[in-house]
Protein backbone atom coordinates (compact mmCIF):
# COMPACT_ATOMS: atom_id res chain seq x y z
CA UNK A 1 0.00 0.00 0.00
CA UNK A 2 1.50 3.32 -1.06
CA UNK A 3 1.69 6.43 1.08
CA UNK A 4 -1.08 8.05 -0.95
CA UNK A 5 -3.37 5.06 -0.37
CA UNK A 6 -2.66 5.15 3.37
CA UNK A 7 -3.37 8.89 3.48
CA UNK A 8 -6.65 8.47 1.60
CA UNK A 9 -7.62 5.64 3.96
CA UNK A 10 -6.94 7.88 6.98
CA UNK A 11 -8.94 10.72 5.43
CA UNK A 12 -11.92 8.42 4.81
CA UNK A 13 -11.76 7.10 8.39
CA UNK A 14 -11.65 10.64 9.75
CA UNK A 15 -14.55 11.58 7.48
CA UNK A 16 -16.61 8.71 8.96
CA UNK A 17 -15.82 9.89 12.48
CA UNK A 18 -16.65 13.52 11.69
CA UNK A 19 -20.01 12.52 10.18
CA UNK A 20 -21.22 11.99 13.77
CA UNK A 21 -21.21 15.76 14.32
CA UNK A 22 -24.20 17.57 12.76
CA UNK A 23 -22.54 20.99 12.98
CA UNK A 24 -19.69 19.83 10.75
CA UNK A 25 -22.14 18.23 8.31
CA UNK A 26 -24.07 21.51 8.08
CA UNK A 27 -20.85 23.48 7.61
CA UNK A 28 -19.83 21.16 4.78
CA UNK A 29 -23.22 21.59 3.07
CA UNK A 30 -23.17 25.37 3.40
CA UNK A 31 -19.58 25.98 2.33
CA UNK A 32 -18.93 23.07 0.01
CA UNK A 33 -15.61 22.43 1.78
CA UNK A 34 -15.21 18.84 3.01
CA UNK A 35 -15.36 18.61 6.79
CA UNK A 36 -12.05 16.71 6.86
CA UNK A 37 -10.33 19.71 5.30
CA UNK A 38 -12.01 22.12 7.72
CA UNK A 39 -10.92 20.10 10.75
CA UNK A 40 -7.44 19.51 9.30
CA UNK A 41 -7.00 23.19 8.51
CA UNK A 42 -8.22 24.25 11.94
CA UNK A 43 -5.87 21.74 13.54
CA UNK A 44 -2.94 23.03 11.48
CA UNK A 45 -3.70 26.66 12.39
CA UNK A 46 -4.04 25.63 16.05
CA UNK A 47 -0.67 23.87 15.99
CA UNK A 48 1.09 26.74 14.19
CA UNK A 49 -0.26 29.25 16.72
CA UNK A 50 1.30 27.10 19.44
CA UNK A 51 4.51 26.66 17.44
CA UNK A 52 4.87 30.40 16.84
CA UNK A 53 3.86 31.05 20.47
CA UNK A 54 0.92 33.28 19.61
CA UNK A 55 -1.16 32.32 22.60
CA UNK A 56 0.86 29.15 23.11
CA UNK A 57 0.09 28.91 26.81
CA UNK A 58 -3.63 29.53 26.27
CA UNK A 59 -4.01 27.06 23.37
CA UNK A 60 -1.95 24.37 25.08
CA UNK A 61 -3.89 24.66 28.32
CA UNK A 62 -7.14 24.77 26.35
CA UNK A 63 -6.26 21.45 24.70
CA UNK A 64 -5.21 20.08 28.08
CA UNK A 65 -8.58 21.03 29.52
CA UNK A 66 -11.19 20.62 26.79
CA UNK A 67 -10.32 17.21 25.36
CA UNK A 68 -9.75 15.48 28.70
CA UNK A 69 -12.65 17.40 30.23
CA UNK A 70 -14.96 15.98 27.59
CA UNK A 71 -13.72 12.43 28.17
CA UNK A 72 -13.87 12.92 31.96
CA UNK A 73 -17.52 13.93 31.73
CA UNK A 74 -18.22 10.87 29.59
CA UNK A 75 -16.47 8.69 32.18
CA UNK A 76 -18.65 10.05 34.97
CA UNK A 77 -21.75 8.78 33.19
CA UNK A 78 -20.50 5.21 32.82
CA UNK A 79 -20.75 2.45 35.41
CA UNK A 80 -17.09 1.51 35.02
CA UNK A 81 -14.60 2.80 37.58
CA UNK A 82 -11.63 2.09 35.29
CA UNK A 83 -12.24 5.16 33.14
CA UNK A 84 -12.87 7.26 36.25
CA UNK A 85 -9.47 6.24 37.62
CA UNK A 86 -7.83 6.93 34.24
CA UNK A 87 -9.12 10.49 34.09
CA UNK A 88 -8.53 11.21 37.77
CA UNK A 89 -4.92 10.15 37.18
CA UNK A 90 -4.74 12.50 34.18
CA UNK A 91 -5.98 15.46 36.23
CA UNK A 92 -3.48 14.77 39.03
CA UNK A 93 -0.59 14.67 36.55
CA UNK A 94 -1.86 17.73 34.64
CA UNK A 95 -2.14 19.72 37.88
CA UNK A 96 1.33 18.62 38.98
CA UNK A 97 2.85 19.69 35.65
CA UNK A 98 1.01 23.02 35.75
CA UNK A 99 2.40 23.76 39.20
CA UNK A 100 5.92 22.81 38.09
CA UNK A 101 5.57 25.01 35.01
CA UNK A 102 4.62 28.07 37.00
CA UNK A 103 7.07 27.43 39.86
CA UNK A 104 10.16 27.07 37.68
CA UNK A 105 9.33 29.39 34.75
CA UNK A 106 10.19 26.69 32.25
CA UNK A 107 9.08 28.83 29.34
CA UNK A 108 12.16 30.96 29.93
CA UNK A 109 14.53 27.99 29.90
CA UNK A 110 13.12 25.83 27.11
CA UNK A 111 12.58 27.09 23.55
CA UNK A 112 9.42 25.76 21.92
CA UNK A 113 8.20 24.71 25.35
CA UNK A 114 4.52 24.86 24.39
CA UNK A 115 5.05 22.60 21.38
CA UNK A 116 6.56 19.98 23.68
CA UNK A 117 3.84 20.54 26.27
CA UNK A 118 1.14 20.14 23.61
CA UNK A 119 2.65 16.82 22.50
CA UNK A 120 2.94 15.75 26.14
CA UNK A 121 -0.70 16.61 26.79
CA UNK A 122 -1.79 14.55 23.81
CA UNK A 123 0.33 11.67 25.07
CA UNK A 124 -0.96 12.06 28.62
CA UNK A 125 -4.62 12.24 27.80
CA UNK A 126 -5.32 10.28 24.69
CA UNK A 127 -4.81 6.50 24.75
CA UNK A 128 -4.40 6.55 20.96
CA UNK A 129 -1.06 8.36 21.43
CA UNK A 130 0.25 6.28 24.33
CA UNK A 131 1.97 3.68 22.20
CA UNK A 132 3.91 6.29 20.23
CA UNK A 133 6.64 6.66 22.82
CA UNK A 134 6.50 3.43 24.78
CA UNK A 135 5.00 0.56 22.90
CA UNK A 136 5.17 -1.17 19.58
CA UNK A 137 2.40 -0.88 17.03
CA UNK A 138 1.36 -4.50 17.62
CA UNK A 139 0.19 -3.70 21.13
CA UNK A 140 -1.52 -0.43 20.18
CA UNK A 141 -5.01 -1.92 19.97
CA UNK A 142 -4.60 -3.60 23.35
CA UNK A 143 -3.48 -0.31 24.86
CA UNK A 144 -6.27 1.84 23.44
CA UNK A 145 -8.88 -0.53 24.85
CA UNK A 146 -7.30 -1.03 28.27
CA UNK A 147 -7.48 2.58 29.52
CA UNK A 148 -3.69 2.85 29.45
CA UNK A 149 -2.43 6.39 29.03
CA UNK A 150 0.69 8.46 29.36
CA UNK A 151 -0.72 9.96 32.55
CA UNK A 152 -0.78 6.53 34.18
CA UNK A 153 2.88 6.01 33.19
CA UNK A 154 3.98 9.32 34.73
CA UNK A 155 1.81 8.83 37.79
CA UNK A 156 3.03 5.30 38.52
CA UNK A 157 6.66 6.12 37.72
CA UNK A 158 7.10 9.43 39.53
CA UNK A 159 4.13 10.72 41.51
CA UNK A 160 2.89 7.53 43.14
CA UNK A 161 6.23 6.80 44.86
CA UNK A 162 6.32 10.39 46.16
CA UNK A 163 2.71 10.46 47.32
CA UNK A 164 2.51 6.88 48.60
CA UNK A 165 4.09 7.89 51.91
CA UNK A 166 1.33 10.42 52.52
CA UNK A 167 -1.63 8.31 51.53
CA UNK A 168 -0.77 4.72 52.48
CA UNK A 169 -0.02 5.18 56.17
CA UNK A 170 -2.80 4.59 58.69
CA UNK A 171 -1.45 7.53 60.71
CA UNK A 172 -1.39 9.96 57.80
CA UNK A 173 -3.46 13.11 57.71
CA UNK A 174 -5.46 11.77 54.77
CA UNK A 175 -6.35 8.59 56.68
CA UNK A 176 -7.52 10.65 59.68
CA UNK A 177 -9.57 12.92 57.47
CA UNK A 178 -11.07 9.93 55.67
CA UNK A 179 -12.06 8.34 59.01
CA UNK A 180 -13.80 11.57 60.09
CA UNK A 181 -15.68 11.87 56.79
CA UNK A 182 -16.73 8.21 56.99
CA UNK A 183 -17.99 8.66 60.57
CA UNK A 184 -19.99 11.74 59.57
CA UNK A 185 -21.43 9.91 56.56
CA UNK A 186 -22.48 6.92 58.68
CA UNK A 187 -24.06 9.10 61.40
CA UNK A 188 -27.83 8.86 60.87
CA UNK A 189 -28.64 11.80 63.16
CA UNK A 190 -27.54 14.35 60.55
Amino acid sequence: MSFQDKAMNMVSQLDKELTKYPALNNLEKQTGVPKVYVVGGAGAVYFFLIFLNYGGQFFTNLAGFLIPGYYSMQALFTASKVDDAQWLTYWIVFAFLSVLESAFSVTYWLPFYYVFKFALILWLGLPQFSYVLLLSRESASRVTHSGYSGASVLFRSFLQPLLAKQFNSANSASAGLRAKVDSIGSDKSL
